[in-house]
């Protein structure tokens, strides 16, 4: 075997050297293979773990605030529809005509009276307002009454519209005046109001529901409420009592209504011009 000395060596290496150089200037340098590099299987069911859980969490926030908005919505309709009803009713309180009817007597003449029905549970007059046209339309003959609740629970206040034609076609709601079983004295009589699919319901769930009516007294007492008008003239105002059946104070809730009747008009006595 041959023994190199040290300066054959260093040539050698000197000369293998310059070769590798140029074999890099050919060639280029020589590619090296990189290190394999992955993932475990722990690691990926971690990963895989934590976005779910952080899927269901964001699914659980969308719904939270999904169910919050929707119990917002509701609670503006149900407040925005007690709002509704209470302008509806006094519009139509305060379009109140003093209208005539010429009610069919049996075996006699038409009989003449005020068109106006006050009863504690029903109510009938002429107005300009109406649900269909607002203030734009006919006159229409209204029709108030209280009725049970869906299921017997509390009542509900629903509403009749029938177009006013005249004096005439008014008639057909009364039946003309009779001896009031108290008094005596003749009072107007009306046929019963008929509810139904064509029935608007103003008010549902409520506790209670009546109608009175103030009626001008002498000095000292100046007025009274009374559940029943059976005068020949108008009440000076109407009173709507409403008492819900579900008292909530997170929302709007039905309130007792009272309007003024702005009418001095006696509508039976005859007016001529001076």
């Amino acid at each position: 075997m041959r023994v190199w000395t040290g300066s054959q060596a260093r040539s050698v290496r000197t000369a293998l050297g310059r070769l590798a150089r140029w074999a890099d200037a050919r060639c280029g340098p020589v590619p090296t293979l990189p290190r394999e590099s992955g993932v475990t299987l722990i690691e990926v069911l971690i990963a895989v773990t934590l976005l779910s859980l952080l899927s269901v969490v964001i699914l659980l926030s969308m719904r939270a605030g999904l169910g919050a908005m929707g119990k917002a919505n509701e609670k503006l309709l149900e407040n925005r529809r007690v709002v509704s009803v209470q302008r509806i009713l006094e519009q139509q309180l305060a379009g109140l005509i003093p209208a005539m009817a010429d009610c069919q007597v049996p075996d006699g003449p038409p009989a003449r009276m005020l068109f106006f029905q006050g009863e504690p549970r029903s109510m009938r007059f002429v107005s300009t307002y109406s649900l269909q046209e607002g203030l734009r339309g006919y006159p229409r003959i209204l029709e108030f009454q209280v009725i049970p609740g869906d299921g017997g629970e509390g009542v509900r206040l629903v509403v009749n519209e029938h177009l006013y034609t005249g004096a005439l076609g008014a008639g057909f709601f009364c039946l003309g005046p009779q001896p009031d079983p108290l008094t005596g004295a003749p009072v107007p009589v009306f046929r019963p109001i008929q509810v139904g699919p064509a029935s608007f319901v103003l008010a549902d769930r409520l506790a209670g529901c009546r109608f009175l009516y103030r009626e001008r007294q002498p000095p000292p007492a100046l007025y009274r409420w009374v559940d029943r008008w059976i005068l020949h003239f108008l009440p000076e105002a109407i009173r709507i009592e409403m008492a819900p059946l579900d008292e909530d104070l997170s929302k709007l809730q039905p309130v007792t209504l009272t309007a003024p009747v702005r009418i001095l008009r006696d509508a039976g006595a005859p007016y001529v011009d001076q």
